[in-house]
């Protein structure tokens, strides 16, 4: 499937801001499943300085400062991505116990090595009581790819999908003991469980496509920034995603941003600015599938 992406942030500020540095991830990453096949960021006002790199998870990063006095900042990533879909998701589905051992034996410390993802992280604390929930899809012997999934799917069903509930500093803890949330806290709980029970689990950011109601048009903007979970599944399984808002394995309606250890490593605009005053926000996307294919 080849997508069409366009995301616009917009930020509105009610009194003039004199400069801005921001880090933006809003570049799709390359992957076995996924291919960036074209990618423009265009930011306004224009940026007296850019620089750009990879981090240490190896997504794109774009560094921009700018030094003129505004009151509006808009940032247009425009983006078309190649999704392929998972030839078998279930794979060798080796128990989540063999898994563990697994991982456990690694030695590697590169961005992509398994260590990153399987202890505390800035944002994702290891919470005995999250660990027991995700305990109960995991009985002995289970295969790790039956189990994650089972789990995922009690977190769609245990779990409110409320906006107005947390916010992006709430805690693990806080938004497992009120049972509400969004994808960051949906995505960053299940990856606590995981992580608890001695599993790799990275947060991964990026886009969902959303299929409107039978006989509505689709709504321009309508699409949505999301997060999910990449779950490490042994040799040959490798990384498979799992969407617990959803209660759907990631497929070709999921498009990579960015991987990291928490939301704090893959941000897709975090920065500094000099000024005071509040500000607006307003979030746009849209995935649209290119004619003739899929």
């Amino acid at each position: 499937m080849i997508y069409d992406i366009d995301h616009l942030t917009a930020y509105a500020y009610d009194e003039p801001v004199m400069s801005a540095t921001l880090a933006l991830r809003l570049t799709p990453r390359n992957s076995e499943l996924q291919r960036k096949l074209g990618h423009t960021v265009r930011v306004d006002p224009p940026p007296d300085h850019i620089a750009v790199h990879d981090d240490f998870f190896g997504n794109a990063v774009d560094v921009v400062t700018i030094d003129t006095k505004h009151t509006e900042l808009i940032i247009k990533s425009s983006a078309r991505v190649e999704r392929l879909d998972r030839p078998s998701l279930i794979g060798e589905n080796l128990s989540w116990e063999r898994v563990a051992q697994e991982a456990l034996s690694r030695r590697d410390l590169s961005g992509s090595g398994l260590a990153h993802f399987l202890f505390p992280s800035p944002l994702i604390s290891l919470e005995r009581d999250v660990a027991q929930y995700a305990q109960e899809s995991f009985p002995e012997g289970r295969g790790i790819f039956d189990a994650c999934t089972d789990l995922m799917t009690r977190i769609r069903n245990d779990f409110e999908y409320e906006t107005t509930t947390t916010e992006v500093s709430t805690t693990v803890a806080q938004a497992f003991a009120q049972r509400s949330g969004v994808c960051q806290d949906f995505a960053q709980i299940m990856i606590s469980g995981l992580r608890g029970l001695g599993l790799p689990a990275a947060y991964v950011s990026g886009y969902l496509r959303t299929i409107p109601p039978p006989g509505e048009e689709r709504l321009q903007g309508a699409d949505a920034t999301h997060a999910w979970v990449s779950v490490w599944t042994g040799e040959v399984g490798g990384w498979i995603g799992f969407d617990p808002t959803n209660a759907i394995h990631a497929s070709t309606d999921h498009v990579d941003l960015a991987v990291g250890r928490d939301f704090s490593d893959v941000s897709p605009v975090h920065g500094v600015f000099v000024g005071s005053g509040a500000h607006q926000l307003r979030v746009e996307v849209d995935v649209v599938p290119v004619e003739g294919n899929g």
